[in-house]
């Protein structure tokens, strides 16, 4: 390492020390500081670690998660970064911060699609997992096949890097790159030919731009597609989920080549996550035994279906930022046989994408199915979403844009359980909220 970025190092760990003991805080500042200072800072650390790069649109916090307790069930120590800073400064934050290796590391981080190449310029990786391609914060990232074309800028600086990408994504397929590529899907059903709904992100053939059309179809665009007119269709998988079993909103049980699997977490959009993270694990020779032993954690990870003790009411805190991810969320909660109440927190701010429009293709209108006793909005464009749950004819809705009154009249809610779907800064906001009010422990731990 050059003097230059042994000392851009010291600076880096010396105010992340200083912002997380006086302040609890430093995932970001840390890094941005040491780049100012050392620009090539990245470059040292592909001599501590081999590394993995876990990208797309929707997941990577959870695959990322998966992955690193697959893969402590072989390797000593996995460097992450678990609170998904993934931005090029959370990234050096999260290796500036990590004890030095004895010997060189592994290291699993989630990485913004924009920012792959910011890091493979500086790092080889020894393999990229990929989860899905969704249309996502529109003024940051525009169609979906901006998004990929983003990836592939970063992907194309390691050309011997094995790809595991989901299958079951058209557009992962749809280009020809040297890596060697390992694919993951599902392998449930088989259906006569049927398209997807109109709507639906992907609909056309990546390679000759008719309709395709599908034999199995879990959600949005992904499934066993193939196009009628020019034959391109899904490539072969290596591993796949071949059985579901029973679902429910805290639990999803199922199959992956024949080898049973529970993780405690509901939702079929995240059994595609712990598929990811098993490919992965089986590249990196861990086997199914220890795999299996690896989901049986109960870890909740940051901002991802968390169940906080609030008084005397269970709190399930959710991510969601996008129309693909928030309609997976509202199928999940569907499953939940009790009743419960429903909240809404609404930012705009540039982490969470300053276009709100994406409210509109939330299926808000299935709600009614479930008995939720009472909704309830919040977040700097809560009348947004006040509007959108009114359009789909709900209309009991409190609403405040001020957190904390949100917290108080959360502890005022007519049913024991709570779902609060949150975008990414009201989740930091809100979780900041619960560790100040000793709801979390510092770190992320639940009290009580």
């Amino acid at each position: 390492m050059s003097v230059r970025s042994s000392f851009a190092e010291l600076a880096g760990r010396s105010s992340y020390w200083f912002l997380h003991h006086f302040f609890n805080g430093g995932s970001s500042l840390p890094g941005k500081l040491t780049l100012k200072l050392g620009p090539n800072i990245l470059q040292a650390f592909s001599k501590r670690y081999d590394l993995v790069i876990v990208t797309g649109t929707n997941g990577k916090t959870l695959t990322t998660a998966l992955s690193v307790r697959v893969l402590r069930e072989k390797y000593d120590q996995v460097l992450t970064n678990p609170t998904g800073s993934n931005m090029e400064q959370g990234i050096v934050t999260t290796f500036i911060t990590a004890p030095r290796p004895k010997k060189k590391g592994l290291a699993v981080l989630e990485v913004d699609e924009a920012n792959v190449v910011k890091v493979t310029k500086y790092i080889t990786p020894i393999a990229f997992v990929f989860t899905n391609i969704f249309r996502d914060q529109m003024d940051r990232y525009g169609e979906i096949y901006t998004t990929y074309a983003k990836i592939l800028k970063g992907v194309k600086l390691a050309p011997h890097a094995t790809i595991i990408a989901n299958g079951d994504e058209q557009l992962f397929h749809s280009k020809d790159l040297p890596n060697p590529v390992i694919y993951y899907g599902f392998n449930h059903e088989y259906r006569p030919a049927f398209h997807a709904p109109a709507n639906t992100d992907g609909l056309l053939c990546p390679k000759c731009q008719h309709i395709l059309q599908y034999h199995m179809r879990t959600y949005a665009g992904l499934g066993d597609y193939f196009c009628p007119h020019c034959g391109f269709h899904r490539p072969e998988l290596t591993y796949a989920v071949n059985k579901l079993g029973k679902m429910t909103p805290t639990q999803s049980s199922f199959e992956i080549d024949g080898h049973p699997f529970t993780i405690k977490i509901g939702g079929l959009y995240n059994i595609y996550n712990a598929l990811a993270a098993y490919t992965l694990g089986r590249f990196l020779n861990v086997s199914p035994a220890q795999i299996k032993h690896a989901f049986e954690a109960d870890e909740k990870v940051f901002g991802r279906q968390e169940v906080i003790n609030v008084e005397d009411k269970a709190v399930t805190l959710i991510l969601v930022k996008n129309p693909v991810g928030l309609n997976q969320v509202l199928d999940m909660i569907e499953t939940d046989p009790k009743p419960f109440s429903f909240v809404f927190l609404l930012n705009a701010k540039y982490a969470d994408g300053i276009d709100t429009s994406w409210i509109w293709d939330g299926n808000f209108e299935k709600l009614a199915r479930s008995d939720i006793q009472q909704y309830m909005t919040g977040g700097e464009r809560y009348k947004d979403i006040t509007t959108r749950l009114t359009m789909a004819g709900i209309d009991n809705i409190w609403h405040e844009i001020n957190l904390e009154k949100v917290l108080d009249k959360i502890k005022q809610l007519p049913s024991q359980h709570v779902y609060v779907l949150a975008t990414y800064t009201a989740v930091l906001q809100f979780r900041k909220l619960l560790t100040e009010n000793g709801y979390l422990k510092e770190g992320g731990k639940h009290n009580g």
